[in-house]
């Protein structure tokens, strides 16, 4: 029977240094997790890099970092050539790269779309493309999207469009790479409590978000907080298995579709 748990696996996160990727990369390693490889963009995540390897190594993990732009082919090539070769393999792989930009679509400029379909939509086809050609049979492969997806509301054209396409990218994968018993999930968090979300909302942005979800009220800042997804994804990447190709939303009644 194959084994689902997490326990003695070895996890690769992109985006994994400090807010969601890095608590993720705690939470894999407290669950068990042999190795986990945490990817960050520049130098000045590299400190967050740092303090997170070093917390999977005290919880018992082998624990390596990746600084990398992935908004290019060769980029996520060599991110998983050294990543399966730093921990003898890749058994989970999870991206939660991404950047987000509010602004009226009339007045988005052709470098800042260029910029959001290579953040958001041409490094997750990448890593999907990768990660089918390097994680382990019977693995596990997650995206991090956004519940956007399933919003009727104006200046986000340029974020969720270009997380949009990682619906189509995850139904295919999950198809092409079944026969190998992978499974492949995407998660649309609601807005999220982390430096992310800030700068690109208003106060009065803030305060509508921080009550649009049905269970507002129950969260400690009325938004999604990481600590909300980690259960989530924990478990589309182990006894989840079984669902494949799917994207959900997870936001506390914030959309649906």
């Amino acid at each position: 029977m194959t084994d689902h748990s997490i326990r003695g696996k070895s996890v690769l996160i992109a985006g994994g240094a400090k807010n969601l990727g890095g608590l993720l990369a705690r939470d894999f390693a407290s669950q068990g997790a042999r190795a986990v490889a945490i990817h960050y963009n520049s130098a000045a995540t590299r400190t967050a890099a740092e303090e997170t390897v070093a917390a999977i190594k005290s919880a018992g993990a082998s624990a390596f970092a990746f600084q990398a732009d992935l908004t290019g082919a060769g980029a996520m090539e060599k991110l998983f050539a050294d990543t399966k070769a730093a921990l003898g393999g890749i058994d989970i792989a999870v991206n939660t790269v991404g950047k987000v930009l509010k602004k009226p679509l009339v007045d988005i400029t052709e470098a800042e779309y260029d910029e959001m379909t290579a953040v958001n939509s041409k490094s997750a086809f990448f890593f999907l493309k990768e990660a089918g050609k390097n994680v382990s049979d019977n693995g596990k492969v997650c995206t991090l999207v956004t519940s956007l997806l399933g919003a009727f509301t104006p200046f986000y054209a340029a974020y969720a469009g270009t997380k949009a396409p990682v619906e189509h990218f995850t139904r295919a994968a999950a198809k092409e790479f079944g026969d190998r018993g992978i499974s492949v999930t995407a998660i649309g968090p609601g807005p999220m409590d982390t430096p992310f979300f800030y700068p690109a909302e208003g106060a009065d942005a803030v305060a509508y978000h921080k009550t649009a979800s049905a269970l507002s009220k129950f969260s400690t800042t009325g938004l999604t907080d990481i600590e909300d997804i980690v259960p989530f994804i924990r478990f589309l990447v182990s006894d989840g298995w079984w669902m494949t190709g799917q994207t959900i939303l997870v936001n506390g009644g914030y959309t649906t579709k």
